[in-house]
């Protein structure tokens, strides 16, 4: 049997058939169930053409229904695509066209945002509606095949078989979509072979037992993702999915935390803060916390400590790795940190490689800080029809320096460099990438989106560093003569193109924004002006 991603599924089905694979807001099913509703998927996803390699999007939020439709679209020999639920239909769209999507995976209360996708969207077949019969169904949408849950799961005597496809390591499991600069999301491909790396890696560094529930706090369209649902499963853990709404309240989140037994926490560091700041955590009872990973964002030293001062027990690791190549380098944060000193990246993962290089394109002197190029198992094929873009971040090894190699690298366009004692330590980005709540944002799709507003001339974007949520960003935009647009109208425009941890913080409307010598937006003052 190859490696590949749905066979932790079956295998685990085979060990704990009657365990509870994922658990949400009250609900929860078994490995075994799991295993049986996500071969029916698959055979409906078969018995309608699908291919291997086919695209299949997943429009949902966080569900059991979500993780069945992942393991159901991956055993058809597909690779899923998940949308942001959160997102404006705008970026749906962009994302359906972009990937050419035949199907989509979706819910009822979703049917009013496809029937708006499917106006400009003219990829789509075939809607699978996953959570309601036929005869349930309010909404009337006509020009595409619709199936509904009793036609995907009316084959009982199938439940245990899934379609035989010729899939292989090589093959795409999932596609991810990131913020680009140019205002177009670019998508992520990711084989089953570098995702089983990432979490086979995971799974034995981090020991994910049947006995543990892992926390599932990341969106299905965020990296992070893919340990919360493919090392708990690899395990037979239970997967906790944590309520989205529960991060804009942390006591709430520090009650689920403490409710639901969660032994692996895996987030953003500014969800951590949080908890830390409002999560009362000192009243809580956290001692099957056995572990806490963070990744996506400097996790500040003063929060870390604090949380590491009240939940003592527990380990804790800083993870470090773009979507591209998942992690490649952790650290284990084994004593309280100094909170004048950032918590280091860490050492390498198993078999990836770290290059330092400075703009020549030569190896650093050992200290010096340049630009993080890795060689990794778990590397990314390159971006979704887009090979300019693939080509501009990953090629062969460089002869520079080291000729007798011949490996791809990627170059992560982030600065680091290691510190006296080997560890690697972060130092930023070196171009117009921010992140903010974990999530990589180009400042450019902010300005593009900006542009596009009939009555705004020039746009700026600039990240400002924040403690609690690793970035703030702030707008400066010049309108048009006898406008009368506001911050808040800007927001809500913003609002309706991109993701909602896109939006600006703050905006300022003027007349013209400052220019250098050359001509071009002085970023530089406006960034003095933002102090």
């Amino acid at each position: 049997m190859p490696e590949l991603l749905h066979n932790l599924l079956t295998e685990s089905a085979g060990k704990y058939a009657d365990k509870a694979a994922v658990t949400s807001r009250g609900k929860e099913i078994t490995y075994g169930d799991l295993n049986a509703l996500s071969n029916q998927l698959s055979l409906g996803l078969d018995s309608r053409n699908v291919r291997t390699g086919d695209r299949i999007g997943i429009y949902l939020h966080k569900s059991i229904d979500a993780v069945t439709a992942i393991f159901g679209i991956l055993k058809s020999g597909a690779c899923y695509v998940p949308l942001d639920p959160m997102s404006p239909v705008e970026r749906q769209i962009l994302i359906v066209n972009d990937c050419s999507l035949e199907y989509l995976i979706t819910s009822s209360k979703k049917l009013p945002d496809v029937r708006q996708i499917l106006q400009s969207a003219s990829s789509l077949k075939y809607i699978f509606v996953i959570d309601i019969a036929k005869e349930e169904c309010q909404e009337q949408i006509s020009g595409v095949n619709i199936i509904f849950k009793d036609e995907i799961f009316k084959t009982p005597g199938t439940s245990m078989e899934q379609p035989q496809k010729q899939v292989t390591e090589s093959n795409l499991a999932y596609i991810l979509y990131t913020s680009g600069s140019t205002g177009q999301p670019k998508g992520v491909m990711i084989p089953h072979k570098a995702a089983l790396a990432f979490v086979n890696w995971a799974w034995k560094c981090f020991n994910v037992n049947s006995d543990d529930i892992v926390s599932s706090h990341a969106p299905f369209h965020f990296d992070l993702s893919i340990f919360d649902i493919f090392a708990a499963v690899k395990a037979g853990a239970t997967i906790c999915i944590v309520p989205h709404e529960l991060s804009s309240f942390p006591r709430s989140l520090s009650d689920f935390i403490e409710k639901q037994k969660i032994s692996t926490w895996y987030s953003v560091p500014s969800i951590l803060t949080q908890l830390v700041l409002y999560g009362n955590l000192e009243q809580k009872n956290l001692s099957s916390l056995r572990q806490v990973l963070f990744a996506g964002e400097v996790f500040p030293s003063k929060y870390l400590r604090r949380l590491m001062e009240l939940i003592p027990h527990a380990k804790y690791y800083n993870l470090y790795g773009p979507t591209e190549t998942n992690v490649i380098t952790y650290y284990h944060v084994a004593e309280l940190p100094d909170v004048n000193t950032s918590i280091p990246i860490g050492v390498p993962c198993d078999g990836v490689k770290t290059y330092i290089v400075n703009k020549s394109g030569a190896i650093v002197k050992n200290g010096e800080m340049g630009e993080l190029y890795v060689s990794a198992p778990t590397l990314m094929d390159g971006y979704w029809k887009d090979s300019k873009k693939t080509e501009s971040v990953l090629f062969k090894n460089p002869s520079s320096f080291l000729p007798s190699a011949n490996e791809t690298i990627y170059k992560t366009g982030d600065l680091v460099n290691y510190n006296q004692n080997g560890v690697l330590e972060y130092h930023g980005r070196g171009d117009a990438m921010i992140k903010s709540r974990g999530y990589r944002i180009e400042l450019g799709e902010i300005e593009t989106a900006l542009l596009s507003h009939p009555d705004i001339n020039e746009a700026a974007v600039l990240g400002i560093p924040h403690d609690e949520i690793g970035t703030w960003i702030k707008a400066f935009v010049a309108s048009k003569k006898d406008s009368a647009i506001s911050e808040k109208a800007v927001q809500h425009f913003c609002s309706q193109k991109l993701p909602h941890y896109m939006v600006p913080e703050a905006v300022a409307i003027t007349d013209s924004l400052p220019k250098t010598s050359t001509g071009k937006i002085d970023r530089k003052k406006l960034e003095k002006e933002s102090i």
